[in-house]
């Protein structure tokens, strides 16, 4: 770092430096009000990568080479997050050997040494939350066998941490991360000696936070299921803490719990993970089903929209589409995906066809990439996607020109799990809409769709535009789905790791070809190769329907036991 940076970042830090300073005024080291217990839970298995020298930060996999965590440079602004967070320590406390324990015990006391006093990236209010709260988690891990002096700093590092939550939570990013800020303040006002004061306050913060941030749907603005769920699991925790030391949780507290439990299983496919949509992944295995559990809420997912998408569900087969318009606002729209009318189709334990998903942790390219409508299995006239991504100064990339209209409604009349929606986002450059219906089978065996498009205005210049027009329809298929054409050039085979055989057809003038595609989740250390059917053809006439189908020709061996998971990036 040249004198020019370092002096830049010194006066970057000259405020944080000094709150950071007057939190630590007169304060004693931190005692504990009970002995505390671990609420987050990591896995032994990137632990022990963790000893062995390989860490994750931001979804992606860094190698330590004897170094040490701190050493790291540079890292995009979600590893920090994650290595000042204090993410691996959960992983190490799950791994749990002695060199597991040493070795996070000799990562806080670097940290100490050298960012105690507010120097770099880690006192942002939410990341300061999650450092305090795993801080707290795992302070048995990190204090046992510790030098008396270390121990002792620890402590007071606690206490310090206390008391500038309380003091900068209102600084933190608006949605998750200022949730985060005042959860972590509430866990440590029951937590610790001499803080109880601040538990009711932040109480109350609280419940002004669930009653004007979560939608009365129970949904947020930037419809982000995995956000959606990491919110979740943030509120049902807080709400348990606060039974355990014999408190209630504020009315719009436990409503807000209410109100996205029923969202949450709308979002939840066959497998268990979530429906990957505008930036969020599938989720860690089964933790939308335990933060469900601990809910306590039973309530089943409602008819109509769940924070904009549709859910078909029969059999073993669930179909998940975004049915409403692009996230809004300016900073949803920041994050948000093109991907109007994109679906999702899972069979049991098997993700069958599936969006690219978040670039994010792969860089800002793959990130813009992804939040493109061809990253969707949607529908694209001529490259152009149901919403522009434009580019701002200071490289934002907001979402523009997106559909004005979405309708989505049940389609009775096709199957009672049938459903037909359209959007206007073509309307504007190419005079036409475009129509998505789709019906899933008995037993959740087939599903067949239809995509159709129509002249904004066929009795004037919609028709002459649309004559000629080129579109593609994409499906996106998941990695471990293998593929094989089949020899009419209309139809190919579908095999999936249970052992069935699943069969893509469409009877239409379109050409099919099987094109390298990309699947994109942050529990995978990097972007996973993959394959998609591509429907290329050209519009002509008043409509064009292209109609198409997936179908089980051959089920699986009998007493096969279907496993299966995704986030297994270390193993």
């Amino acid at each position: 770092m040249s004198s020019a940076e370092a002096k830049t970042q010194r006066s970057r830090e000259g405020p944080t430096r000094f709150r950071v300073w007057r939190a630590g005024l007169g304060l004693r080291p931190a005692d504990f009000a009970t002995p505390p217990e671990p609420r987050s839970i990591g896995s032994a298995a990137i632990g022990r990568a963790i000893c062995e020298g390989e860490i994750q930060l931001g979804g992606r996999r860094r190698e330590l080479d004897e170094g040490s965590l701190w050493d790291l440079r540079p890292l995009p602004p979600r590893a920090e997050a994650d290595r000042h967070g204090f993410a691996w320590l959960d992983d190490l406390a799950a791994f749990g050997t002695k060199r597991a324990r040493e070795q996070a015990r000799h990562w806080l006391a670097e940290w100490l040494s050298r960012y105690e006093t507010g120097r770099g990236p880690g006192w942002r209010p939410d990341i300061a939350a999650r450092r305090l709260v795993r801080w707290i988690n795992h302070a048995g891990l990190l204090s046992e066998h510790a030098d008396p002096a270390l121990s002792r700093q620890f402590r007071r590092a606690i206490a310090r941490h206390a008391v500038y939550l309380s003091q900068t939570w209102r600084g933190a990013p608006p949605g998750l991360p200022t949730f985060e800020a005042v959860c972590g303040l509430i866990q440590a006002g029951l937590a610790l000696k001499d803080m109880e004061s601040r538990v009711r306050p932040a109480v109350k913060v609280l419940e002004n936070l669930c009653r004007g941030e979560i939608g009365a749907g129970g949904g947020l603005p930037g419809r982000n299921p995995e956000e959606l769920l990491d919110l979740f699991a943030l509120l049902v925790w807080c709400e348990s803490a606060l039974e355990d030391a014999g408190l209630m949780a504020q009315p719009q507290h436990q409503g807000a719990i209410a109100r996205i439990a029923p969202v949450l299983r709308a979002l939840r496919h066959a497998d268990g993970g979530l429906a990957r949509f505008h930036g969020g992944g599938r989720g860690v295995e089964g933790r939308l089903d335990a933060a469900l559990s601990a809910s306590r809420v039973r309530t089943p997912p409602q008819p109509g929209l769940a924070m904009g998408f549709a859910r078909l569900a029969r059999g073993r087969a669930t179909v998940i589409l975004d049915a409403d318009r692009p996230p809004q606002g300016p900073e949803a729209a920041a994050t948000g995906h093109a991907s109007t009318l994109a679906f999702e189709f899972t069979v049991g334990r098997r993700p069958l066809v599936v969006n690219c998903g978040s670039g994010l942790s792969f860089g800002r390219d793959w990130e813009k990439a992804a939040r493109a409508t061809p990253a969707h299995s949607a529908l694209t006239p001529d490259g152009e996607g149901s919403a522009v991504l434009r580019q701002l100064r200071g490289g934002r990339v907001m979402l523009a020109e997106g559909p004005q209209r979405v309708e989505c409604a049940p389609a009775p009349e096709r199957g009672p799990a049938a459903l037909s929606a359209w959007h206007d986002g073509f309307a504007a450059r190419d005079g036409l809409i475009h129509h998505r219906r789709l019906d899933l089978g008995e037993d959740g065996l087939s599903l067949h769709g239809e995509d159709i498009l129509v002249p904004l205005d066929a009795s004037g210049g919609g028709l002459r535009a649309l004559q000629g027009l080129g579109f593609t329809i994409r499906f996106h298929l998941h990695p471990d789905v293998s593929i094989q054409p089949g020899e009419d050039g209309l139809s190919a085979a579908l095999l999936l790791k249970s052992g069935e055989i699943w069969q893509f057809r469409h009877a239409s003038p379109a050409r099919m070809s099987l094109d390298p595609s990309v699947y994109l989740e942050k529990t995978r250390p990097q972007p996973t190769p993959t394959r998609q059917i591509v429907l290329d053809a050209s519009a002509s006439g008043s409509a064009t329907t292209i109609r198409w189908s997936l179908s089980r020709v051959t089920q699986g061996a009998a007493g096969t036991r279907d496993l299966y998971r995704d986030d297994m990036s270390i193993t």
